[in-house]
């Protein structure tokens, strides 16, 4: 198998023959996998017993032949040895974290952290006895200077999420090996079409596949990527807790996998086309890409990535309510919470994030901010759009 990355998202992890002859690997819709006969099913138990990965299951929540297909897949494109798919992207952070982090322990995340990581942090593992110490994501000193004697994991996203700031991985990793400390990154933003953690000597690399990954907003799931020591533990406690993608959920994720690397591409030349626009037009305060020479971690982002991403976010020059009117006037992208397909999504994210002023302001939430998902429309159609809107307020 070549090494290209656009080979691998079409050919990696699936089997050459496949049942009945079908070009595509078929939805395995079963909770429970039977056995022939006793001796069948000790082989299995002994095979269990040894440890390893296991040649089959018994029942829905270990595995099915669907999900393993898009494991193996994902766990190619970003250079790991295993990965482990999971009902959504939360899921999968939520079963890490649990994993590795027990009553007394302590974690380092960076401030700008999804928030609903956040929230698990701040309202669960709190409430489990387990700290967490929140750092600036462009300042490894303040990392370091954050671990304990009880420190057990740092988790980062970069880029984050919505200010696109830059974690320097290979710093991370170098701070976390010097301690014995697990990383992990949330990279959904970046894809591994656009950076590998795993290449930075990162531990574990997490996405919300719900986005890029899956690409056309028909599906739910999260995967997990890494070594089969630390993934062997994790599948433990998936097992447990039971947060297993379905099989048809998985099916739809290995079909958007195929097409992953044509639609990054184009969502990054998208992307770097509409940040220089807006970067130069009159009502706009402020742009947060990495592509541009204007962001703070542009040499970083230049070093650490093969591209910038399809995610714009800037300031609108003016108030909450002149913001909504632009975000209105815009023809194009549909008004929603996520990113990642196919199609432009744009959000105002003080709107969906809280009524409340003070809680916006805490969270570090802007009010005239937009976070601008772009899809792979044509980018003199989205720059027009972009232009009418503004030029409309």
């Amino acid at each position: 198998m070549t090494s290209q990355i656009p080979t691998r998202a079409v050919h990696a992890g699936e089997e050459r023959s496949k049942p009945y002859g079908a070009l595509t690997t078929p939805i395995v819709q079963t909770s429970t996998y039977t056995f022939q006969d006793t001796a069948e099913i000790m082989d299995f138990m002994r095979s269990k017993a040894a440890g390893g990965i296991a040649r089959r299951v018994d029942y829905g929540r270990y595995g099915n032949p669907t999900q393993s297909a898009v494991e193996r897949k994902v766990a190619a494109l970003e250079g790991g040895d295993r990965a482990l798919l999971f009902a959504s992207g939360m899921c999968a952070i939520t079963t890490t974290l649990s994993t590795f982090l027990s009553c007394g322990d302590h974690q380092i995340l960076v401030r700008d952290v999804y928030h609903r990581t956040r929230d698990f942090a701040v309202n669960f593992l709190n409430r489990w006895g387990i700290e967490t110490t929140f750092v600036p994501v462009d300042n490894p000193d303040a990392m370091a200077a954050a671990i304990r004697p009880t420190t057990r994991v740092i988790f980062s996203e970069t880029p984050t999420n919505p200010y696109l700031s830059i974690m320097d991985l290979a710093r991370m990793a170098e701070i976390a090996q010097a301690h014995g400390l697990t990383t992990v990154v949330d990279s959904t933003f970046a894809t591994p079409i656009n950076l590998r953690p795993l290449e930075y000597g990162v531990d574990l690399v997490v996405h919300s596949a719900t986005k890029y990954l899956g690409g056309h907003n028909d599906l739910l799931a999260g995967t997990v990527v890494g070594s089969n020591h630390l993934l062997a533990q994790i599948e433990e406690a998936r097992g447990v807790l039971g947060g297993v993608a379905s099989p048809h959920d998985a099916y739809l994720l290995l079909r958007g996998l195929k097409t992953l690397e044509v639609r990054v591409r184009r969502q990054n030349e998208n992307a770097q086309l509409l940040a220089e626009f807006l970067e130069k037009h009159p009502a706009v305060y402020r742009v947060y890409y990495p592509g541009l020479p204007s962001h703070p971690q542009y040499e970083l982002a230049r070093g650490q990535m093969s591209g910038f991403g399809g995610v714009v976010s800037f300031e609108v020059d003016g108030d909450m309510d002149r913001t909504s009117r632009f975000v209105d006037l815009l023809r194009i992208p549909y008004i929603g919470p996520t990113l990642g397909g196919v199609e432009s999504v744009v959000q105002q994210p003080a709107t969906l994030f809280s009524l409340d002023p003070d809680e916006r302001r805490q969270a570090g939430l802007k009010d005239n901010l937009v976070r601008y998902a772009v899809g792979i429309e044509d980018p003199e159609d989205l720059i027009e759009d972009l232009r009418q809107a503004l030029d409309g307020i």
